[in-house]
């Protein structure tokens, strides 16, 4: 199971917590990092069960999971940009009046208004997952759609892709099969979304890539490999170091 996979399909526990317990081992959502079970790990002095160890490689490796979550397009979060920042100032453990002064809102009852606002959320969020819950057990033509990294910068209705569509565009444009070479790099943005999607799959999981081994890789599926290693980035497969020292696909 890839990363977006897991992420997507993880509960709202899981998310919280910004890992998954796999059979042999715990996942990170937020990169795809596995912390095998069985194994002792040594960091900063101590050793580590692979249950206590996952949250040391959150707590070193990656920002808090609510502002990791916070972070992600508003599609995603049902969150307007003021909702989004008044969240973060209650997350600090802010007084009424203390977020009223960093926010500019004008009075301590407004606040209090957008607290009810946010608990209505919350209460419409956890009916909405229950009625989809029992929807899964009724509905049997729901099309399988393809699950993509929530990271992604690019955001739309492109990605309203089943697993039916995307069979269709592999075979047309990886005549040869997907461990070939792309014909070509279609204009539209679904087929190129359902494309760049595959070819991250030649990128080991968990390992580190120079831009170098990233152009040799790409070399063999298309010969304008940058702009293939741009869309890898931007559709939110793998992650790019900001000086272009490190690439590493995600999940």
């Amino acid at each position: 199971m890839n990363l977006a996979d897991r992420f997507w399909n993880a509960s709202p526990a899981q998310l919280k917590n910004g890992f998954v317990e796999a059979e042999n081992g715990f996942v990170c959502l937020l990169c795809g990092e596995t912390i095998e079970k069985g194994r002792v790990y040594a960091a900063n002095g101590a050793f580590y069960e692979a249950s206590r160890y996952i949250r040391l490689h959150l707590e070193e490796n990656h920002p808090p999971v609510f502002e990791r979550l916070l972070s992600l397009d508003k599609r995603f979060t049902g969150l307007t940009e003021h909702q989004s920042r008044l969240l973060r100032l209650f997350y600090q453990g802010l007084s009424d009046e203390e977020v009223k002064k960093a926010s500019g809102v004008g009075s301590s009852a407004t606040i209090r208004q957008h607290r009810f606002a946010l608990k209505e959320k919350e209460r419409q969020a956890k009916v909405f997952l229950a009625l989809m819950e029992l929807l899964k057990e009724k509905d049997r033509h729901d099309p399988a759609f393809l699950n993509f990294p929530p990271t992604s910068a690019m955001v739309d209705d492109r990605f309203n892709l089943t697993d039916k569509e995307r069979e269709t565009i592999l075979k047309k444009y990886f005549p040869q099969g997907t461990s070939g070479s792309l014909t070509r790099l279609p204009a539209r943005e679904k087929q190129r979304l359902a494309i760049v999607r595959e070819i991250a799959q030649r990128f080991e999981s968990g390992k580190n890539y120079t831009e170098p081994e990233v152009n040799q890789v790409l070399k063999a599926v298309y010969p304008d490999y940058s702009i293939l290693r741009r869309y890898l980035v931007d559709y939110g497969f793998m992650e790019r170091k900001t000086d272009g020292s490190r690439y590493r696909r995600k999940g």
